[in-house]
C-alpha cells in the first residue's frame, strides 16, 4: 500500500478509505486455533502464575472479554472475520496440508519455504492434553467457557473442540 507504515502500525490508525484500499490490495490469511487449545497453550507458557488449570480458567473468566489478554481473547473480537473478508483461513493442526496449498495459490515455491510439520503428533498430544485439562474444570466453568467462546465456535469449524458440546 502506498502509505508508509511500519510493522507496528495498527489498522485502526488508518481511516476507512485507507483501510479498504489496503485490505483490497493484500492477500488476507487468518490462522485460527481451537480456543480451548489456546487456553492450554497460554497456561503452559505461564506455568507458575496460577496453581492449577482450573484456577487459570477462572481468572480468564473473571477478566471478562473486554479485559482479556490477547493470548486468550476470542478470535472473533481480535480478527473481525465478519468485517474483513479473509482469502484463507488456516487451522492449527492442519498446517502442512493448508500451507502448501496456500503457497501454491499465491505463486510461491513450497519446497524451500515449508518447515517440517508434525501435525498428527500435535493433534494427538493436544487431544490427550485437552481431555486431561477439561476434566479438571467444573461443569459451571465448562459452560462459562463455551459461552465466552460462543462466537469463535460459531464462526470457525472447531467441531472437535471440547467447548462445542
Amino acid at each position: 500500500h502506498p502509505r508508509r507504515h511500519t510493522q507496528e502500525t495498527q489498522l485502526s490508525e488508518f481511516n476507512l478509505t485507507e483501510i479498504e484500499a489496503m485490505l483490497g490490495s493484500y492477500t488476507k490469511v487468518l490462522f485460527v486455533r481451537d480456543p480451548f487449545q489456546r487456553l492450554i497453550f497460554t497456561f503452559m507458557q505461564a506455568m507458575g502464575s496460577s496453581s492449577s488449570f482450573s484456577s487459570f480458567v477462572q481468572d480468564v473468566l473473571d477478566s471478562g472479554q473486554h479485559n482479556s489478554s490477547v493470548a486468550w481473547k476470542p478470535l472473533v473480537s481480535l480478527c473481525q472475520p465478519c468485517l474483513i473478508q479473509y482469502d484463507y483461513v488456516v487451522m492449527f493442526g492442519f498446517l502442512s496440508q493448508e500451507l502448501g496449498h496456500l503457497l501454491r495459490r499465491v505463486g510461491l515455491p513450497t519446497d524451500s519455504l515449508l518447515p517440517e510439520f508434525t501435525d498428527t503428533q500435535v493433534r494427538w498430544t493436544y487431544t490427550w492434553l485437552s481431555e486431561q485439562m477439561f476434566s479438571e474444570l467444573s461443569l459451571q466453568q465448562k459452560k462459562q467457557l463455551s459461552h465466552f467462546y460462543h462466537w469463535d465456535l460459531a464462526a470457525f469449524s472447531f467441531s472437535s473442540s471440547f467447548l462445542s458440546g
